[in-house]
């Protein structure tokens, strides 16, 4: 395999997609335990929150309030196991659930009022949102795009759900 790239106007050099493919073979386990070494804040450490958990709390600190179900959805998960999540985390203090005005039968999944935890969650998110704006600061909107359409195809494909 050839390693000789021409740089594209001034810009680094491209990969192969063997060189890619290796780079980022090499990556990832770097990145994974960096993540799972993310310390988590003191307030919310007796919780015992998971990676789970992040994805789920992102969602209601980015998007709002929203029921279990559109969770679930968003999560690619069952409503089942978002409701014992939720579940969890309510008795814990860390959401809240309201009454749909909407709907009386359906519930309102929230992040917690307490101005000391949500702090915390927000704190907890910013390290990887910071991390994420620094990375994608040089990217076009479209070049973001293909790096996130990337990502998803490589997590569909490592589940074995692209073979």
């Amino acid at each position: 395999m050839s390693t000789e790239r021409e740089p594209a106007s001034g810009r680094e050099p491209g990969l192969t997609s063997d060189e890619a493919i290796r780079a980022m073979l090499l990556l990832m386990p770097r990145v994974a335990a960096r993540l799972k070494r993310t310390k988590i804040p003191e307030r919310l450490r007796s919780f015992q929150l998971a990676p789970r958990h992040l994805s789920l709390l992102s969602y209601l600190l980015f998007d709002g309030p929203m029921p279990v179900n559109e969770l679930a959805a968003r999560l690619e998960v069952a409503p089942t196991t978002v409701s014992l999540m939720v579940s969890d985390l309510s008795r814990q203090g860390v959401l809240e659930r309201h009454t749909d005005p909407a709907d009386r039968r359906r519930a309102i999944v929230a992040i917690t009022e307490d101005q000391e935890t949500r702090s915390a969650i927000e704190s907890w998110l910013a390290h990887g949102a910071n991390a994420w704006r620094k990375a994608f600061e040089p990217l076009t909107p479209e070049q973001r795009a293909m790096f996130v359409r990337t990502i998803e195809t490589y997590e569909s494909g490592a589940s074995g759900a692209a073979d």
